[in-house]
């Protein structure tokens, strides 16, 4: 029976995708997959069976990658299940800086027991007015699931969208709309948009890449929004400019002891895939992917090995090898087979940054002692026969 351990409350409507071979359990140790939202892994001990960690989201900052790939464990995300609720809340953003709809609700609030709140409204009504987004620019920079469905809801509401990505997808292109106009440098969003909005992930390029030098390029009055990653703002340089009426508001998903004491922001209490149905989509996302890898050798959407997918063997059995990307690697593994008189009847290899993965459906099963010899191979992380 194969184990998975949930380390946060996983939506049953993921783990009803389980079939009879799986079983849910309550010790990690004994566990081949697990699932995890929001828990920090990077101070556990990873058991030496674990095959795979599964994120029910996104980012994965709170699961030591590296540590990871070093054992065999491959770690999955799970991108653009969350995208639609996220982009909803960006749209709610854009309106909440633009109207002032906040200011006005409390503006009600404070004033309930003035009998002649119905008169008074109507003179302090236009302090919260604000303006619409319709032929108003909005820079989108980062065009990943969440990006381009901002970009294309926003071009259908009127907005003169740029969009700057300079590692987008080709099936991220194809999602954009022909509205988007697709920027190749981000100064020009900086320069010419009224508002910009921050959809990349936390790298040491991208950490604090909204700072007082990208803020000053930027037109007086602009509104930056962030549902990303709280670090991808300088926070002291957004308290400025903020206070300097330079940025009119900052609108952040992300409270913290900064955020919230910032004057002309809207802090929104991490909303952002919250959603009921974010949460479903995640959670299946994440056990489809962990119940492919175990059951078929197939990696979809990890963050520290490469894609790769042979589908469903049809041979006698299929071995997976995890390994260091470096030079004759495959030479090895294949010599290692054929000297074992193990035919190859099909193979791929893929390789991402320091880390291979190569997936090999033989005629016949290796034993045990053929699988001990493909482990001694320098550079080999882990060797697994898939069936």
């Amino acid at each position: 029976m194969k184990k998975i351990y949930c380390l946060n409350a996983i939506s049953s409507k993921g783990t009803a995708l389980l079939n009879e071979e799986y079983e849910l359990t309550e010790n990690m140790k004994e566990a081949s997959g697990v699932l995890v939202r929001s828990a920090s892994m990077h101070e556990m001990e990873l058991p030496d069976d674990l095959l795979a960690v599964a994120r029910a989201g996104a980012g994965v900052n709170n699961i030591p990658l590296d540590a990871c790939a070093d054992k065999g464990i491959v770690v999955f995300n799970t991108p653009g299940a969350n995208a639609n609720g996220v982009k909803e809340l960006v749209i709610a953003g854009l309106m909440l800086a633009s109207r002032d709809v906040v200011g006005g609700i409390n503006w009600v609030k404070d004033n309930k027991e003035d009998e002649n709140i119905a008169k008074s409204v109507e003179k302090a009504k236009k302090a919260f007015a604000g303006c619409e987004i319709k032929g108003k620019k909005l820079g989108v920079i980062g065009l990943g699931a969440i990006g381009a469905e901002v970009a294309n809801a926003a071009a259908s509401l009127g907005m003169e969208v740029y969009g700057y990505d300079p590692f987008i997808s080709v099936n991220a292109a194809w999602m954009l709309s022909r509205n988007v106009r697709h920027i190749t440098s981000v100064e020009t969003i900086y320069r010419e948009c009224d508002y910009i909005t921050i959809h990349v992930p936390l790298l040491d390029s991208t950490r604090g890449m909204i700072k007082s030098e990208s803020i000053a390029q930027m037109k007086n009055g602009v509104v930056i929004l962030n549902f990303a990653r709280d670090v991808l703002v300088n926070e002291e340089d957004m308290a400025e400019a903020l206070k300097a009426k330079k940025v009119k508001c900052y609108v952040t998903d992300f409270p913290n002891t900064k955020s919230v004491n910032m004057e002309g922001a809207i802090v929104i209490p991490h909303l952002g895939a919250s959603t009921e149905e974010s949460e479903d989509n995640c959670a299946r996302m994440a056990v489809e992917e962990i119940m492919d890898y175990i059951d078929n050798g197939n990696i979809r959407n990890s963050v520290n090995f490469p894609a790769c997918d042979m589908g469903v063997c049809q041979m006698a059995s299929r071995v997976a090898v995890m390994h260091l990307n470096i030079p004759n690697m495959i030479g090895q593994v294949t010599g290692t087979l054929a000297a074992g008189n193990v035919n190859i009847s099909d193979m791929t290899n893929k390789s991402r940054d320091k880390y291979a993965y190569t997936l090999l459906d033989l005629e016949s099963t290796p034993d045990a002692m053929m699988i001990q010899k493909l482990n001694a191979i320098k550079g080999v992380l882990r060797v697994r026969v898939i069936k």
